[in-house]
Formats: structure tokens, C-alpha cells, sequence
């Protein structure tokens, strides 16, 4: 089975191509910033996965998708080779992507990108009342019996 799931930030806006012909096919490549869990000597590190996504789901990415935005993908791996114009073989590896979705609300977004431009806005912190310290929001008392989940 070849199955990928990853979680990260795009590295930059997705590109995006369209084939050509009668029916052309909408065609997106971006790159995810994927965190790796486990750090060395308490450095941040990451890893650079290339994505492609065709069809409707390139048109989404064109829409909807910008640099820094958090989205978690599902695909699968696809290598490939090719030769360059020095004549050596290039070697490749990328996510053909099945389905991608946001993995994150469009305010925790928007604070994420003031907080990493070089602007000197400040990022919009949710209100006390609406998250607990731990980033989770707080479910009020006497709702127990609404949720789905017990």
C-alpha cells in the first residue's frame, strides 16, 4: 500500500499550470514545511515535501491556498527520473495528492501570517474567555447532553 499523510505550512503560494488542449487540466504544485517531531540539540527542523494535485483539487489550491497556511494532505508517493539539459539524470519524488483540506481556522491563519511577516503588526490573540491555555476551547457547563460524542 502507498499511503501518505502529512500535516504542514506552504513553503510559498502553489504554482499553478494548465495542460493543454480542449480539456484542459488544472495542475498544482506546491511545497509543505512538515515539522519533524523529534529535535536535535532542541533545533527546529523540518522536512520539504513537493506535492502535486490535479484537476479540481489544483483549482482549489489556487484558490484557497497561500504561503504559510497550515492544510494536511493525503496521497500517495510517486518517484520518477528524468534527464536535464547538462545531460544527467535528475531523480524525483513527490505526493500525488488525493485530498487536501485546511488544518487550521482562517484566524489562527491570519495570526500565524501577521506574526511571520515582516510587518510589525501583531498577531490577534483569541480571547481568554475562548481558549484555555492549552489552545483548546472551553465547552460550558450543562452541554454534555448535546454532544454526539459521550
Amino acid at each position: 500500500m502507498n499511503k501518505v499523510i502529512l500535516m504542514g505550512r506552504l513553503t510559498r503560494d502553489p504554482e499553478v499550470r494548465y495542460s493543454a488542449g480542449e480539456n484542459a487540466l488544472a495542475i498544482a504544485r506546491y511545497t509543505l514545511a512538515v515539522d519533524r517531531r523529534f529535535r536535535r540539540d532542541g533545533e527546529a527542523s523540518a522536512d520539504f515535501i513537493s506535492c502535486v494535485a490535479f484537476g479540481r483539487s489544483a483549482e482549489f489550491a489556487e484558490k484557497y491556498f497561500r504561503q504559510g497556511l497550515k492544510i494536511a494532505v493525503t496521497g500517495r508517493i510517486q518517484t520518477g527520473s528524468y534527464t536535464n539539459r547538462d545531460g544527467q539524470k535528475v531523480y524525483t519524488t513527490e505526493v500525488v495528492v488525493e485530498d487536501q483540506e485546511f488544518a487550521e481556522s482562517k484566524a489562527s491563519s491570519d495570526s500565524y501570517a501577521a506574526s511571520h511577516s515582516h510587518q510589525s503588526a501583531a498577531p490577534s490573540m483569541p480571547s481568554p474567555s475562548a481558549a484555555s491555555a492549552d489552545g483548546f476551547m472551553n465547552i460550558p457547563d450543562g452541554i454534555d447532553e448535546e454532544l454526539p460524542f459521550n
